[in-house]
């Protein structure tokens, strides 16, 4: 992975995250609309080759407070997605967005650039500037939140508004995510499959592919990028997802409805899978709602497809075949 170092925002290659001497720092951000890229950074260094001149001092104001910030805090080497991946490389953007989660895992601080919260903001107010921050709605920031064990929130002054465990009830009710996984005191695999999409179901991307491709660490998946898929790329995803998980929750998307009683099943509501996609979603949007459900796992020592399910669960027709399957 190429990163920078703080002193001079120069890029330095090293094989892995774990060879970074000493550790890096990482940053989380929503782009702007212009960012300096690894090929700016090059060129950059190059134009400012002397010895008294520091290319840092002519980097953009987020390369540069990011790389200040960093150095103050003890580090010598950052990573900021913007110019630390040759995106003229297929091969080098694929690798670095299939590792993008534990480039973050492996961060030991992030901090979370928030440009649209002023310092003064009071984070945890009704109608604060923090809950409203487009940071949370972006489809990419979701990994960026979860994987780091330290995330530090920064204003648009780069001042400190508090830590992801200091404010993790709070963030729970922004994003979902529940406080013991920003805490890093409960594993992602404890999270239902459906329940992890939900997180996503309000978040955009730029490119569509991209609901798809910002998930992959979410679920421990890798599977090549193919910009252009459109749509099909979130499918893929699931289709990955189904064959190294046997939560079969990833089915029970779709609106809930409440059917007419009946004798039999007087209270059950059910999945309506109306969008013409067969078994899978067409995007995270479709699982708004699964915040709450738990893993299906079927029973296969009893051979049973009709197991016991709490009345909290919901399960779909295709989910019920799905058992078939196992």
């Amino acid at each position: 992975m190429w990163v920078l170092s703080t002193e001079r925002a120069e890029l330095t290659f090293f094989a892995t995250p774990e060879s970074v001497p000493g550790g890096y720092a990482i940053l989380s951000h929503v782009w702007d609309e212009t960012e300096q890229t690894f090929q700016d950074i090059k060129l950059l260094h190059s134009r400012n080759a002397p010895a008294d001149c520091n290319p840092r001092d002519f980097a953009s104001s987020k390369v540069r407070n990011f790389c200040v910030l960093a150095e103050s805090h003890g580090y010598q080497w950052a990573w900021i997605d913007t110019c630390c991946i040759d995106k003229a490389s297929s091969a080098e953007l694929s690798e670095a967005i299939n590792s993008m989660f534990q480039y973050y895992a492996l961060a030991d601080v992030c901090y979370a650039y928030l440009r649209d919260v002023p310092s003064q903001d009071y984070v945890e107010g009704e109608s604060s500037d923090f809950r409203s921050s487009l940071w949370h709605k972006r489809g990419w920031t979701l990994q960026e939140l979860v994987a780091p064990e330290t995330v530090v929130f920064l204003s648009s002054e780069w001042k400190a508004l508090g830590t992801k465990c200091d404010l993790a009830f709070l963030l729970e009710g922004i994003t979902s995510v529940p406080a013991s996984i920003l805490r890093m005191e409960a594993e992602l695999t404890s999270v239902s499959i459906a329940a992890r999409m939900s997180w996503a179901a309000d978040r955009n991307t730029t490119r569509p592919e991209d609901q798809a491709y910002c998930l992959m660490g979410i679920f421990k998946i890798h599977m090549p990028l193919l910009y252009g898929e459109g749509p099909q790329a979130f499918r893929r995803l699931q289709d990955e997802i189904m064959k190294q998980h046997i939560d079969t929750s990833i089915l029970a998307w779709g609106p809930i409805y409440q059917p007419r009683p009946h004798r039999d099943n007087p209270k059950k509501p059910i999945h309506d899978h109306s969008e013409e996609t067969y078994l899978f979603a067409s995007s995270p949007s479709a699982f708004r709602g699964c915040t709450g459900r738990r893993a299906i796992i079927p029973n296969r020592s009893s051979g049973d497809a009709s197991r016991q399910i709490s009345e909290a669960d919901t399960v779909s027709s295709s989910v019920l075949l799905s058992w078939l399957w196992f």
